[in-house]
Formats: C-alpha cells, structure tokens, sequence
C-alpha cells in the first residue's frame, strides 16, 4: 500500500479509525477487525481517550504486534465517566498523555492529537507541554483536530523552536467540502498533514441510506436521532446518485470514490476510515488503490458542484 509521510512518520494511504471499538462495537468482534486490517497492510491506527474503550480494546488487540504500527491517540474532550478531564492546560496534557499511554498499553503515542481547540488556554502554553512530552519519548509527534486555517497558522507561529503540530484532523468528504478554502489551502503551504475524517460522511458515501427512508437501526445516523435524519435530504441524495452513477461509468462504487478523491488531495496523507468488520476494512483497502488523474478530479469537482 502507498505510504505518505505526517511529520517523520511513514503511514499508509488508508488507516483505521477506531471510533466504533469504544462506540458500538463488541469488545469479541474488535481483534477480528484489528487483524483484518494488519493482514491487509494497514498500519496507522487512530483513536481517542473520549471514544469509549477504545483504546483499550486497541491496544489489546494489537498486543505483541505493537511494534509493527503507528498509533495516533487525541486529547482534548472530556472523557466518558471521568470528572475534570477535556481542555489543554499543560497539567492536563501531561495527565492526559499518560492515562492514553496505560489504556493503550504502550511506552509510546506516535501521534498525539489536541482533538479540538481551547479557547480558554493559550496555544502557546499547550505547546509546551507538548515539547515537553516529546523530549521525555512518550510522544513522537504532535498533531490537532478541528482547527481552521487561522488557528492552524496561530499554532505555528507560537511553536517558535519547540515541535510544531505536523497534522490537522478536519470533517472532509465529497459531501463536506469546506476545508478546501479553509485548512487545506494553509496545510499545503505551511507542510501540515491533512487527515480527513468522515470519509464516508457518516455512511452516506457508502449508499447504505435511501431516499425517503429512515435511518437503518444501528447506523450512525439511526443513534443521531432527528439530527441524522435531517442530514439525508433530498439534495444530499441527488448528489449521492450523481457520484454513484460516475463512479458505476468508472467500474467502481461510490466507497471507491469517496476514498479516491480524497487521496487525490496532496496533502491528505491518510484516510482513516472505521470499519466494523473484516470485509468493510477489505472494501476500504480497495478502495484506497484507486488513482484518480488530474482531469477525473476535476469531472467530480464539477459534478459536486452542480448539485450544491
């Protein structure tokens, strides 16, 4: 599988995210999907102390193998069942990192992710508790989620000498494109690798939902209650067939080209999409081979914006 670079990391074009490990999986049914993915040549990971077990169920399935991946852990958000926790004081990151490092079972994060700004902290002060779990090799490289191209370049410039966030996880699909005037344009220029999450809009990229009908039962979208079902309007399906009907001239599904697109980006260096079985990590992985060129981006680009 192609590999992409985040920071001195060398990570594959597809990852896993593991949201689903900690939220709506079995704990039984998350080795079969860790194996499925190493045996499929994936071997970036990514997960968050807020997303349930997750980590935990991460890092015992992976269990000897621990060596033969990278890791990418977020803090940031308040944690299910734990008072005092979210935010980016220095304190807390220190207490943070070392309560992932426990879950996780390992000596190390390869990436660790501020999972959304704090308005309340100085970037300034988090960096440099960051610099400071980095020099003591808890932590290889920084990285942050949901910041806009202002913040992103606020962080930049407040690193001074110290480690810099080398990566941006943002909300980016074929249905979701507003970080292509936003963080994108920023990441090329400043060297930031850009990790998309929600690929497959919740789904939606998948073609599991239909026109008219209410969510499946255990989708997300079903656990998201009204606010998922607004999201599946009329002009979000005419944009659903449109894509398919491309992507079906091209020989290839509308997952295929949900993943495609985004690896056409240059500075996306991973989509890590969740799986919850073997064969979903299997579609993602074929999924991830396709190469659009130049001029079968820009048909999508058009056909994308025909329908917004």
């Amino acid at each position: 599988m192609e590999q992409r670079t985040i920071g001195s990391l060398s990570v594959t074009v597809v990852g896993l995210g593991t949201n689903n490990f900690g939220m709506g999986m079995s704990a039984e049914a998350v080795p079969g999907v860790v194996d499925a993915a190493l045996e499929a040549g994936i071997d970036f990971f990514d997960t968050s102390d807020s997303y349930g077990e997750s980590e935990e169920r991460l890092g015992a399935a992976l269990g000897s193998r621990r060596d033969e991946v990278l890791i990418a852990t977020k803090f940031g958000s308040p944690v299910r069942g734990e008072d005092g926790t979210g935010g980016a004081r220095p304190e807390y990151v220190h207490r943070a990192v070392d309560a992932s490092l426990k879950r996780l079972g390992t000596d190390r994060i390869d990436l660790y992710q501020l999972h959304r700004p704090d308005p309340s902290t100085p970037i300034a002060e988090t960096l440099g508790a960051l610099a400071e779990v980095v020099r003591a090799g808890k932590v290889r490289e920084i990285g942050c989620s949901n910041f806009n191209a202002a913040q992103l370049r606020e962080a930049h410039a407040a690193a001074g000498d110290g480690p810099r966030f080398v990566s941006v996880q943002n909300h980016l699909n074929l249905l979701n494109r507003a970080d292509e005037a936003d963080a994108l344009p920023v990441c090329e220029e400043l060297g930031i690798a850009y990790l998309p999450y929600f690929p497959l809009a919740s789904g939606v990229l998948t073609g599991k939902y239909r026109r008219g009908e209410q969510p499946p039962a255990g989708t997300r979208l079903e656990r998201w209650g009204e606010h998922g079902a607004r999201l599946l309007d009329d002009a979000t399906f005419d944009a659903v067939d449109a894509l398919s009907a491309w992507a079906s001239l091209h020989g290839r599904s509308l997952l295929d080209l949900a993943f495609a697109w985004l690896a056409a980006k240059p500075a996306v260096a991973s989509v890590i999409a969740g799986a919850t079985s073997p064969e979903q990590v299997a579609s993602n992985v074929s999924a991830g081979a396709w190469v659009l060129s130049p001029e079968e981006v820009a048909e999508v680009d058009d056909l994308v914006a025909r329908q917004s």
